[in-house]
């Protein structure tokens, strides 16, 4: 299935979402089925976590909708806001978590990219951010896979240079461990996640 029409783009802020986050949770599990995430996801699970950004009164989730349907969502909240494993490697390197806010997902169908979403989903974080006011540094994560990880599929390509054109680097040294269960576990084992970041400029 293809489209030639990019998704209808919503912001929701804090709580506004709420009506939202059961398609939200379906839909992060179903794009990081996918490899690199590999994520065996269940959905009550889910919408708790998706709550929790839901409660802060900075968040930001960026929705894209074909129809009345969610097809793209991406989020972000005040670093302060976020759980103490996710605090910890900015505290060892010297930061501040209240300079930072920090962007989660951005989990957009197949069928949809390559029609500028993924773009639009960094810049609506981003001037969120600024116009907060208070944020030096935007930040994320990404999982650490090897090279040559035998589940890679063929033709696969890492978000890397998508990443270092919008101005973020990865930051050696600054990896957390996250639990979650791949497809194939029995249960849940910790993966390492290293955080990129980018200096934000003051709102115009």
């Amino acid at each position: 299935m293809s489209v030639s029409a990019a998704p209808r783009i919503d912001r929701f802020r804090g709580s506004e979402v709420a009506g939202h986050l059961g398609a939200v949770a379906r839909l992060r599990i179903a794009v990081f089925r996918d490899y690199p995430y590999l994520y065996d996801g269940d959905p009550a699970y889910e919408e708790r976590y998706l709550a929790t950004y839901a409660q802060s009164p900075d968040s930001l989730f960026v929705l894209a909708f074909d129809g009345g349907r969610v097809v793209g969502a991406s989020t972000g909240v005040p670093l302060a806001h976020e759980g103490e494993t996710f605090r910890q490697p900015f505290l060892a390197r010297g930061m501040s978590a209240e300079d930072v806010f920090y962007f989660g997902e951005s989990v957009l169908l197949p069928e949809y990219r390559g029609l500028g979403v993924g773009h639009c989903f960094f810049d609506e974080r981003e001037a969120h951010a600024r116009a907060l006011g208070r944020f030096r540094h935007a930040a994320f994560a990404a999982v650490d896979r090897a090279a040559d990880d035998p589940r890679r599929p063929s033709g696969h390509r890492d978000n890397d240079a998508f990443w270092q054109a919008r101005g973020y680097r990865r930051q050696h040294g600054m990896t957390m461990r996250l639990a979650w269960r791949e497809i194939g576990e029995e249960g849940e084992s910790e993966k390492p996640l290293t955080f990129w970041l980018r200096a934000l400029e003051a709102a115009p």
